[in-house]
């Protein structure tokens, strides 16, 4: 079965993550955050090396590894009954990173939602970026060069995304607002869906 899914997405410092955690703790979701599945890698099971055969030498890990080791930690929290698929919606941040993890992700995710968080100011999701790496004392994350680097790929790379998803499926939300109006914006935008399905 497709999992009915929402997808939070946006440059890095937008907020998919903290928006991602909240609606995570609401009955009948279920939240995946992307960094966290690739820092709990089992590097015993194939897939597993094979990411860090890539990782480990700085190379950019190939996009069906990184959708099949998605896809490991979604079977084994559908295992362990974290995750139920036939009441629970699944909540991504972090993946598609692009285009082609979209294509490859068609067969496993029906996206009834793309919260795009936007936040034109470049400046804004800098000076955030910059902030949390020195709060989770991530000094490498904290320098400048490396913070512009990650929000060029995200330009290039990720952004296309939205163009892979129809338009009536695209929420654009304001990330620039305050975290709880943020998430005010997505579940009233939620609600709606919510609805439909329990009116079928």
């Amino acid at each position: 079965m497709k999992y009915r899914t929402f997808i939070l997405f946006g440059a890095p410092g937008s907020g998919k993550g903290t928006q991602g955690k909240t609606l995570g703790t609401i009955p009948r979701f279920y939240h995946c955050p992307c960094g966290d599945v690739f820092r709990s890698i089992d590097t015993r099971t194939k897939v597993g090396k094979a990411f860090l055969e890539y990782s480990s030498k700085g190379q950019l890990v190939p996009d069906d590894i990184t959708v099949e080791l998605w896809k490991e930690a979604i079977d084994a929290a559908v295992d362990a009954h974290k995750f139920k698929p036939d009441i629970d919606i699944l909540v991504l941040d972090g993946i598609p990173r692009n285009v082609n993890q979209a294509k490859i992700m068609r067969e496993l995710i029906d996206v009834e939602k793309v919260f795009h968080l936007a936040c034109p100011n470049r400046e804004t999701l800098f000076g955030r970026l910059k902030k949390r790496a020195l709060k989770d004392n991530r000094l490498d994350d904290a320098n400048e060069e490396v913070i512009q680097k990650r929000l060029d790929i995200y330009e290039m790379e990720s952004k296309p995304v939205l163009s892979h998803y129809p338009k009536d499926c695209i929420i654009v939300i304001d990330a620039m607002q305050p975290p709880a109006k943020v998430l005010f914006d997505i579940l009233a935008s939620v609600n709606g869906v919510k609805h439909e399905s329990a009116a079928v």
